[in-house]
């Protein structure tokens, strides 16, 4: 029938496409048999569909509004996987894929060892995109422990030797032991998406992996939310390097929310942190740990706000050696802390140990932390304690790596232990409550320096405590009253 336009010329918009860009071919997952009812399991008919789209070549797998149930997906190369607003990937109770063997296995955990027992995993993939406002919902179907029964899976999206790969938009929910693990992975983009996992474990995890880039997203999660790690899962380990996390909140509800280790096998270097909400960590706010022989070097935390945070900033060396060849111990230097706020700094969760611990650099007499730099970094901290704090000396703790191994810390903002060339500029620390510790404590550390530095006066006997440590400066700085410093050198 024909029809007939009436009334005001209409404009018809044609779209061309660039001469010599072809469209990229599209391949809806309906068409393969996925029912999108939450009742079949659609993941053979998305796994036809990501096969047709791969031999296309850089083809569309599109899932349109519908909840999709889901055993293992596997993921290939040189595809797109728009999720669309309204699409909700959702865990089956079962047959997910096992769990691959791995000979090297006895050098982590269960849940860092083996990638295939997943939602979605791929291996020596590149070129992958998620797109969409789409949601990956883990149904609280996927496991965190480290027993894991046949048919059940405990991770969300696995990625080993990745290259490309960029994440966008999309949403994890309850995703078991891990949201997102990578490792081995070079080249990979996250921006705008959201994992909401905050009884599950952890967010996202960076292992052995570079040129990575985390921005404007929202990640919450009950383990580390956000961690880089190296650890001997593929039988050796890379260089991370040259990664970014940026314009984003994070929340880490029983652990840690920006964190370097526990598995710390290789090294990292230039990573950045900027323009962060750490909205809880009930252990650290910003940890970095290196626990078997890695260096971690050249690290910037820039323009950072900390809430809800027990110890705003951890970095602790230990000697675990939880990898091959005996590692020797590992080394932290280099790392500048910039224009980082810290208010309401308790846990978000009661945990094993206290609530709150101060500030805490921890190195080895045999590797001494080098190299720190504090620069406007302002903190008001719970205070509250009793001025026969300041005599403690906490344990020398080689295996373990929690705030909480070290008890109460005898300073009430920063304790310091084996370090050299260490740093405070135009930084203040206060308490909510009367503290009777030193604002600053050290033991064994050389050549520290307070410049432009205040502290709410200590209601002990000393605002600065250094304990056989030589080649202290102040200068230019005072109570947040204008008093003088008190120091107590022993």
């Amino acid at each position: 029938m024909r029809r007939r336009l009436t009334g005001a010329f209409v404009a018809l918009a044609v779209v061309v496409a660039p001469v010599g860009v072809a469209k990229a071919a599209s391949f809806n997952v309906k068409d393969y048999g996925a029912k999108g009812d939450g009742k079949a399991i659609d993941s053979v008919a998305i796994d036809k569909a990501i096969t047709a789209a791969s031999a296309a070549g850089n083809g569309v797998v599109e899932i349109p509004p519908g909840t999709y149930l889901s055993r293992s997906i596997h993921l290939k190369s040189n595809v797109t996987i728009n999720i669309q607003q309204g699409a909700r990937i959702v865990a089956s109770g079962s047959g997910i894929d096992a769990p691959e063997s791995n000979p090297n296995s006895k050098y982590q955990d269960f849940g860092h060892s083996h990638f295939r027992n997943a939602l979605l995993w791929g291996e020596n993939v590149e070129n992958i995109s998620f797109t969409g406002k789409g949601v990956i919902d883990g149904a609280n179907k996927l496991e965190t422990g480290e027993n894991i029964p046949a048919g059940k899976g405990d991770k969300m999206l696995s990625l080993k030797f990745c290259k490309n790969v960029n994440v966008t938009d999309v949403t994890f929910k309850e995703a078991g032991h891990f949201a997102i693990i990578v490792n081995g992975c070079n080249g990979m983009k996250l921006d705008r998406i959201t994992v909401d996992s905050p009884d599950d474990r952890d967010g996202i995890n960076f292992i052995n992996s570079s040129n990575i880039e985390l921005s404007n997203s929202t990640i919450v999660a009950s383990d580390d939310a956000v961690a880089f790690k190296s650890d001997y899962a593929t039988g050796k380990t890379f260089l991370s390097e040259n990664n970014v996390v940026r314009d984003s909140t994070i929340q880490s509800t029983e652990n840690n929310a920006i964190q370097f280790g526990s598995e710390t096998c290789g090294s990292f270097k230039n990573i950045q942190f900027r323009n962060l909400k750490v909205t809880g960590a009930s252990k650290a706010g910003l940890g970095m740990v290196s626990m078997d022989g890695a260096v971690i070097e050249d690290v910037v935390y820039d323009n950072i706000q900390l809430t809800k945070t027990a110890s705003p900033i951890f970095i602790h060396i230990g000697k675990r050696g939880r990898c091959p060849n005996s590692p020797p111990t590992g080394k932290i230097r280099n790392i500048t802390y910039r224009n980082i706020t810290g208010t309401n700094l308790t846990a978000p969760r009661d945990i094993p140990g206290d609530p709150e611990y101060a500030s805490t650099i921890s190195g080895r007499p045999d590797s001494k932390i080098t190299g720190l730099t504090f620069d406007n970094v302002k903190l008001t901290v719970p205070g509250n304690h009793k001025e026969s704090d300041a005599s403690k000396s906490p344990p020398e703790v080689s295996g373990e790596y929690p705030p909480r191994i070290f008890g109460v810390r005898p300073a009430f903002g920063f304790w310091i232990r084996n370090a050299t060339d260490v740093k405070f500029l135009n930084s203040t620390i206060e308490f909510d409550k009367s503290d009777g510790r030193p604002a600053f404590t050290t033991d064994s550390v050389q050549n520290i320096s307070l410049n432009g530095v205040k502290v709410e006066r200590s209601t002990g006997a000393n605002d600065l405590q250094w304990r056989k440590s030589s080649g202290t400066s102040v200068t230019d700085s005072t109570t947040t009253t204008g008093q003088a410093l008190r120091a107590k050198t022993n």
